[in-house]
């Protein structure tokens, strides 16, 4: 069903390969840094939309965590490309994203749908949609150092709740919870 929730989280799902081209093909991080800080606006926006309209929707809820996690390994594998972070975050990443996809499964099979977005889930996206911006300065200014430190403390903060999640996301899945 197509809502104004569902169409801005699919021109966000857009910002994805815009990213991509602005940071990679262009090497432009001041474009880049504008998808980014637009995608992680657009998806605190597209939830409060739909609350606010009454357009909450199945789709809604499936698409928006995707692409969340889309924005997420996409921009990691990006940063581990320009060395701005290094490939163990993305391995952590995308490792915790296949479990919670297996965890998923088991659900499934177990005859329930798809998981509710915990508090902690979207704590953890937020965190790491915060933190990578910031990485992304990191290397391009004078402030440098703070940009940083500011960017890896949400980024830890994202990685931990990230992994706490996919415990969360596992027990609900083996005692069928939501």
């Amino acid at each position: 069903m197509m809502t104004i929730p569902n169409a801005i989280t699919g021109v966000r799902a857009l910002g994805i390969p815009l990213f991509l081209w602005c940071y990679l093909g262009l090497n432009n991080v001041a474009l880049s840094l504008v998808v980014l800080v637009v995608g992680a606006i657009s998806d605190y926006f597209d939830g409060k939309v739909a609350r606010a309209l009454h357009q909450e929707s199945k789709l809604g809820a499936m698409l928006d965590p995707t692409i969340d996690r889309a924005y997420i390994a996409a921009t990691a594998i990006a940063l581990v490309i320009n060395d701005v972070v290094p490939l163990w975050l993305l391995l952590v990443l995308v490792g915790r994203d296949i479990w919670v996809a297996l965890a998923l499964l088991i659900k499934r099979r177990n005859g329930s749908g798809v998981f509710e977005v915990t508090f902690l889930g979207k704590a953890a996206t937020f965190n790491l949609l915060y933190a990578f911006p910031f990485l992304l300065l990191a290397g391009e200014s004078g402030a440098g150092r703070i940009f940083s430190i500011i960017g890896w403390t949400f980024a830890i903060w994202g990685v931990g709740l990230y992994l706490v999640t996919a415990l969360q996301y596992t027990y609900m899945a083996l005692n069928n919870s939501k």
